[in-house]
């Protein structure tokens, strides 16, 4: 895995924006990426080859060209496909959330080659201003960051955030972080709530208002994830499985995966290696 990071100063890249970050990276299929989130809205931005972005239960096919906008707080992680290494740029920016035009809430967008724009130019150019650091880097790299979001507004609306949120914002991100780290043990609504210092009624409206779900259906979901991927990759049976991603019982576990799925876990698995010989006969 290839990594590249800028941070910027404390600047401002204009209409209440700010750009805090952008990176270079290179997906060579050596490092394992996990769900993760942040409190800035993200733009993310293929370079080179194709691969996989996953927005909490979804998964976005992208290639060279595309452009994928993350809202803050929103779950998401990227991997490349099996045609080589994916390159990509990402820009996270502080102080917006991505709208559609007709109003309401997305978690993300994704705008194909054809239609991204020529963001790419501007984002690159970001980067070589980071990387060069010549005199009055950091005010370019704002006035592009603006020119990027005019860009963006033929397309989209977007709205700068509430700072008054913004604590809660943070603090239902920390909840989902330690969700993330810690999804395969014993976790409960008080423990969170304990987590945040918030009353857990607060808890749960702040953590749905930001994410679209509570706190303990986003741990669920985030078993049910993990369990899928165990039954896709390993060999352990659909008891141990459920087990080790924190159901406490293989009926609890077959019943929740069966809300998710519409189908049991061994069904699941059966279905998963009935398509991987029917693509084998194909192939030969």
């Amino acid at each position: 895995m290839g990594l590249l990071r800028y941070d910027l100063p404390r600047s401002t890249g204009g209409q209440g924006l700010r750009l805090d970050y952008i990176t270079r990276s290179r997906d060579d299929g050596d490092w394992q990426s996990q769900p993760h989130a942040h409190d800035c809205a993200e733009i993310f931005c293929v370079l080179r080859g194709s691969g996989e972005f996953r927005v909490d239960s979804e998964r976005l096919e992208v290639r060279a060209g595309d452009l994928v906008l993350v809202n803050p707080h929103i779950p998401h992680t990227e991997r490349s496909g099996a045609n080589g290494p994916m390159e990509y740029l990402v820009a996270g920016v502080e102080g917006v959330r991505f709208q559609p035009p007709g109003g309401g809430e997305e978690r993300y967008f994704r705008l194909r080659d054809e239609f991204s724009g020529g963001y790419r130019f501007y984002l690159e150019a970001i980067l070589r201003e980071c990387e060069g650091r010549q005199e009055g880097w950091s005010e370019v790299c704002a006035s592009l960051t603006q020119v990027i979001f005019l860009l963006l507004r033929r397309q989209l609306f977007f709205r700068s955030t509430n700072p008054s949120r913004s604590k809660t914002g943070s603090e239902c991100a920390r909840v989902r972080q330690y969700i993330d780290e810690h999804f395969a043990e014993p976790l409960n609504l008080d423990e969170l709530a304990r987590l945040t210092h918030m009353s857990k009624h607060y808890l749960v409206h702040s953590f749905t208002r930001e994410t679209g779900m509570s706190p303990i259906r986003y741990l669920l979901s985030r078993r049910i994830e993990e369990s899928k991927r165990l039954l896709e990759s390993s060999d352990s049976s659909v008891g141990q499985i459920g087990l080790s991603v924190g159901f406490s019982s293989l009926s609890y576990f077959s019943q929740r995966f069966k809300e998710a799925t519409d189908q049991t876990p061994s069904a699941y698995r059966s279905a998963l290696h009935a398509g991987e010989i029917q693509a084998e006969k194909e192939s030969t």
